[in-house]
């Protein structure tokens, strides 16, 4: 039978999307010229028709109303522009105000009101930090890598080029010294030497570095596991000093920026968090981690990596970092002009959005492999039988055309298919669903009583797949999919921070979601999803399903130090042979970043790593 997915017409999705954003993003400063009481008999669209003329033009009316309903109860917030009830109270713009909504130039002109050569953008989650050493965050690092350089830095395509670092020079397989650019300073002024370099990764490595608000180990040691010490040589140069050979280390060197060490001492993390200071291209002024973070150009910039230019200070007097966790509240918010640039378009609104006039929408090959990972140790999914059968059940291609619109790949198992590692011999699993149904009986799980869904000893096969908002409409594909082999799956969200602990704890059944492999290297990614999980250590930290292969796990800190390349591929590829027949996740896929920007955003790429560097980036 042929699967259906749900398609929205154009105009219902763009009034769904100005009825879900919040009045100080869409309406703020719109006057209600009339304001009218529903009656039994009205709709919206009728009621456009009346007042401009128009029926089409009713999402000015459910914009109006719902921002004035922020602030005062009497007006009702349209949450479904199809749905208004008798006796609720509507705001009416003028025809003025009403077409300045509909084209987006009400919200553009409130934009350059806020200040000439400011740019706002739309952060899909809040960061969890502001402090280089105490996140695991791409949004985190798209704010902080605007406000803090390393001592290289990567370009939208991954490649990895000095930044601090003047030159790089490995003395032996475990040393490297590393000459820094003088004349660097902070935002407070302090130029940057080898003390700060060695008090940033001694406050990563050394256990327990970090003392507010309570003692801990940074979170970053894991990216950077092998490094045992660092020794400063002179006021510019420093010695790195690794446990063995470590093949991706410039690739994670890109994740550890540099921070003043005179500063915090003199601080504190409480008061370095605050009030950030770095060497970036832009400085602090004010902010709240859950809601917008405001930086501004920082005039005595250095200049930037020499190999990516234009180098110099950055042509931006201002940038807003706001956070707006609703995908269709940022599409909403960009087409009203409030914001410049937002992250992660939603698959399915990526053609719609393509084809607004004064909007661009760019891709970027994807480094966030997704999957739906299963508790290995929870009765349903105990039997590595089952867990292939589900594989063989999944219609990636159907997910990729129907959802993405053809921008993803399928995985091949457990890692990325572009990852400099994989294993070429294996390919994804194919769509049979019959073969996975066959499996799943031979497992014992069979429709005995008709009803459509598969059951064991009396139970039903039913689970929830738990995920965060932003793979909405992937994990509704992915449970609709199993639905139509009799499997009972629903749907449930959270937040990350909310429910890590509780996949950690191999307490939830399945979890969708992706993991970072912007280094194309096994090291940094593998480990963090199939290894044994190993409290205080980089193992196994985004081990969600509660897999465990000893074999894997010594293949994995074999792969870490082995120098020969051709003997690193083939310990990876054993690896990823165990994990693709153990199956401990449904292997689904990888796709591209899709961001949007207004046209007035110039010299700006989406990025595979997903972080937003603002450095070169000017409006017009």
């Amino acid at each position: 039978m042929k699967k259906a997915f749900y398609w929205v017409n154009i105009g219902l999705l763009l009034a769904l999307l100005i009825s879900l954003t919040p009045a100080p993003v869409l309406a703020q400063g719109i006057a209600c010229e009339s304001e009218v009481t529903v009656q039994a008999d009205d709709w919206l669209s009728k009621l456009a028709d009346k007042f401009y003329g128009d029926s089409l033009a009713y999402p000015a009316i459910v914009a109006a109303t719902s921002a004035r309903a922020a602030s005062d109860d009497s007006f009702t917030a349209l949450s479904n522009p199809d749905v208004i009830e008798a006796g609720w109270k509507l705001c009416i713009p003028s025809a003025a105000d009403a077409q300045a909504l509909l084209s987006g130039s009400f919200g553009q002109a409130m934009a350059a009101g806020g200040g000439e050569g400011a740019i706002v953008i739309a952060l899909s989650e809040a960061p969890t930090s502001l402090d280089p050493a105490d996140h695991r965050s791409r949004q985190s690092e798209t704010v902080i890598r605007n406000m803090f350089d390393g001592l290289v830095t990567r370009d939208t395509r991954n490649g990895v080029h000095l930044e601090l670092a003047e030159a790089m020079n490995w003395l032996d397989p475990q040393t490297l010294e590393v000459k820094l650019r003088q004349g660097v300073k902070f935002h407070n002024g302090a130029e940057m030497t080898a003390d700060d370099v060695v008090f940033t990764f001694n406050r990563i490595i050394q256990e327990n570095a970090i003392e507010y608000p309570e003692p801990h180990t940074s979170p970053r040691k894991g990216l950077i596991a092998p490094l045992q010490s660092i020794d400063k040589v002179d006021d510019y140069t420093v010695k790195l000093n690794f446990s063995g050979v470590w093949p991706p280390a410039m690739q994670l060197l890109v994740h550890q920026q540099i921070v003043p060490k005179a500063y915090i001492e003199e601080v504190g993390t409480k008061g370095f968090i605050e009030h950030p200071i770095g060497t970036g291209p832009f400085k602090f002024v004010e902010g709240q981690l859950d809601d917008q973070i405001v930086l501004e150009r920082f005039d005595d910039y250095w200049g930037g990596a020499p190999d990516l230019p234009p180098v110099g200070p950055a042509p931006i007097q201002r940038a807003i970092f706001r956070v707006i966790p609703e995908a269709s509240t940022r599409v909403a918010a960009l087409l009203a002009g409030e914001v410049d640039i937002i992250q992660a378009v939603p698959p399915e609104l990526v053609d719609t959005l393509g084809l607004s006039e004064g909007v661009n929408v760019k891709t970027a090959p994807g480094t966030e492999p997704q999957w739906l990972q299963l508790d290995v140790k929870n009765p349903l999914f105990a039997d590595q039988q089952v867990r292939q059968a589900l594989n063989y059940a999944m219609d990636k291609d159907l997910i990729i055309e129907a959802i993405y619109g053809g921008r993803a790949v399928a995985l091949p198992g457990p890692l990325s298919p572009f990852n400099d590692f994989v294993n070429k011999n294996l390919a994804p699993y194919p769509y049979d669903p019959d073969k996975a149904k066959a499996m799943l009986a031979d497992a014992g799980w069979t429709d005995s009583n008709g009803d459509g869904v598969l059951d064991k000893d009396g139970q039903p096969f039913a689970f929830t797949i738990d995920t965060l908002e932003q793979w909405r409409a992937l994990a509704e594909g992915v449970a609709g999919i199993l639905r139509e082999i009799g499997i009972d799956a629903g749907v449930r969200f959270w937040e990350y921070s909310v429910v890590k602990d509780q996949l950690l704890a191999c307490e939830r059944q399945a979890f969708l979601d992706d993991w970072g492999d912007s280094a194309f290297d096994p090291v940094g990614h593998f480990e963090a999803k199939w290894a044994t999980f190993t409290e205080g250590q980089p193992y196994g930290r985004g081990n969600f399903s509660c897999y465990s292969n000893p074999r894997v796990d010594e293949l994995i800190k074999a792969g870490e130090t082995e120098a020969d390349v051709a003997a690193r591929h083939a310990i990876y590829d054993e690896a990823q042979q165990l994990v693709y027949d153990d199956a401990p996740a449904v292997f689904l896929i990888l796709p591209e970043v899709a961001e949007a920007s207004s046209a007035r955003v110039q010299n700006w790429e989406p990025a595979s790593d997903s972080r937003i560097n603002l450095h070169d980036v000017s409006l017009k």
